[in-house]
């Protein structure tokens, strides 16, 4: 065969392969979305509604009692989370408005949607706002839920192709690249929780995999009405769209199967756990008796506008801008827990420039061992020499490899085979902040995020406290040594064991971080 002849053969078969890849890229592109005429308007239940429930009846005299101010109960136990979400939605009366980045196909998953559907069999409203990049496998049943009477479900900047989903990135990158990574589930505009966790086993302690160390709040006061207001600015945005719109009708038998799903479950004897949490939580019993032990705290509600996912917020209605203050009034003290930290060139100068004029600085992410993107780790190690040197004190959360067990659920920082997921800092042992936002350049650019800044020195001094004394027992410090090298230490009791590499990696994971900090991709985590 001729050279002309083997070159004519090798554009055949390129032509042969794309040719498909093109149809196909070109029916996805033409896939538009649908439109958002004829959405039905509803907005949160008002204050004199939501003080005639049973939670409302319950918390206005607390909150009555400390104006100015909201009841805050801080949860650090993964199951508590969980049974605080359930239980809630059991005493719920009127509405429950929920707003989550991931929805498992899993146990807890599972069980929190039957709750929601109880609940909207009784006659309470149900919406529910669900970015559509955390929704896999439970398309059939979030249109058979939508399907029925009080229950609506919106999909945050959907996906018009559905499986798989990925494909629609080669024709809608930049609009796909920007998420709802906001987490609030409140109950008749009475009670709320916000925090980090999204709903699934891996963030409500139950999993064979590791599991993931949360930070979540209740709340009750006036900051809860902040938080619906915020649910609803999304609700109504133009990035929410009807499931049905873009999922289509729902199978005849998909309930059916959302209910032999739970009654399996139920019948698990790893659901033991989780009819445990329910039966022992008593954070809701405790508000409904009057007698919930809360810390009261002037606290707001921040969070980015929703026109941030189409590219289109003004000046000051984002997250960030709310926050910069914060940190440029900082004196004394910052504790800073992040699971993805990305402080980039500004912000590695800014975090040093702290250091330098003497605030005690002190950090806490995941080490290379218990991070679950490998790629945010990368962003993050090639500055930690430029922190140390400034004098910022970095801790990384180890991992043990095992299996969570009751015990193990306890601190804030977790411990047994975890990874850190939880958002939160303390500064001048006076404001804190929870919520959904990483200090990484895609929280700060590309997704939409919330959460709580609250005033309280008792809340702040919990943190310093931990830094003290729990972060130091459960994570490495990263050092660097006279020539300008990393070193990590463990302390276990009084032995102290020094690692000169990443402990507990292999030399192929740390060849792979190294080559990935060398690309430009720190705008993308």
């Amino acid at each position: 065969m001729s050279m002309r002849a083997r070159r004519g053969r090798r554009w055949w078969i390129l032509l042969a392969v794309l040719a498909p890849l093109a149809g196909f890229l070109t029916m996805v592109g033409c896939a538009s979305l649908p439109s958002l005429e004829g959405r039905t308007p509803s907005t949160a239940l008002d204050a004199e509604q939501a003080q005639a429930t049973r939670l409302g009846v319950a918390t206005r005299p607390l909150v009555a009692a400390h104006p100015g101010t909201s009841g805050l109960l801080p949860l650090t136990d993964a199951r508590a989370a969980f049974a605080a979400r359930a239980l809630l939605a059991r005493h719920a009366e009127r509405t429950i408005d929920v707003q989550y980045y991931i929805w498992q196909d899993d146990v807890t998953g599972t069980l929190l949607l039957t709750e929601l559907e109880r609940a909207a069999g009784r006659g309470v409203r149900v919406r529910l706002l669900l970015d559509d990049n955390g929704i896999r496998g439970i398309d059939d049943a979030l249109v058979a839920l939508a399907a029925q009477p009080n229950f609506e479900v919106r999909l945050f900047n959907p996906f018009t192709f559905r499986h798989p989903k990925w494909v629609n990135y080669l024709t809608a990158f930049p609009r796909l690249n920007h998420r709802m990574h906001n987490k609030s589930f409140t109950v008749d505009n009475a009670v709320t929780i916000i925090g980090g966790r999204n709903v699934g086993d891996t963030y409500f302690g139950a999993t064979d995999e590791v599991a993931f160390v949360d930070l979540d709040v209740l709340a009750i006061g006036p900051v809860v009405p902040e938080v619906s207001h915020e649910f609803d600015r999304y609700w109504a945005s133009r990035s929410a769209y009807p499931v049905e719109r873009i999922v289509g009708k729902p199978a005849h038998d998909a309930l059916t199967h959302l209910h032999a799903r739970e009654t399996r479950i139920g019948d698990d004897p790893a659901a033991r756990i989780y009819r445990q949490a329910l039966a022992e939580n008593h954070a809701v019993q405790a508000l409904l008796d009057y007698s919930a032990e809360l810390t009261w705290a002037p606290t707001r509600t921040i969070g980015d506008s929703p026109a941030k996912a189409l590219r289109a917020q003004g000046d000051g209605e984002r997250l960030i801008d709310e926050l910069a203050p914060v940190f440029a009034d900082t004196r004394v003290s910052l504790q800073l827990v992040s699971p993805y930290l990305v402080l980039g060139d500004k912000g590695t100068r800014d975090v040093a420039a702290m250091a330098r004029r003497g605030v005690d600085v002190q950090v806490l992410t995941n080490s290379l061992a218990a991070t679950d993107v490998a790629a945010v780790h990368a962003g993050y190690a090639k500055r930690r020499k430029q922190l140390l040197a400034a004098g910022v004190r970095l801790y990384e959360l180890r991992p043990t490899g095992h299996r969570l067990d009751d015990r193990d659920l306890a601190g804030p920082f977790g411990s047994s085979g975890s990874s850190l997921h939880a958002k939160t800092f303390a500064v001048d042992d006076r404001t804190l902040f929870i919520g959904s936002f990483n200090f990484d350049p895609r929280s700060a650019n590309l997704n939409t995020e919330m959460g709580f800044l609250v005033d309280s020195p008792a809340l702040a001094q919990t943190m310093h406290e931990a830094f003290a004394h729990e972060v130091p027992a459960r994570a490495y410090e990263v050092r660097l040594d006279a020539d300008g090298k990393l070193y990590w230490l463990l302390r276990q009791g009084d032995a102290v064991q020094r690692f000169d590499t990443e402990p507990d990696t292999s030399w192929l994971r740390r060849m792979s971080v190294r080559l990935l900090a060398l690309l430009p991709i720190d705008w993308l985590l």
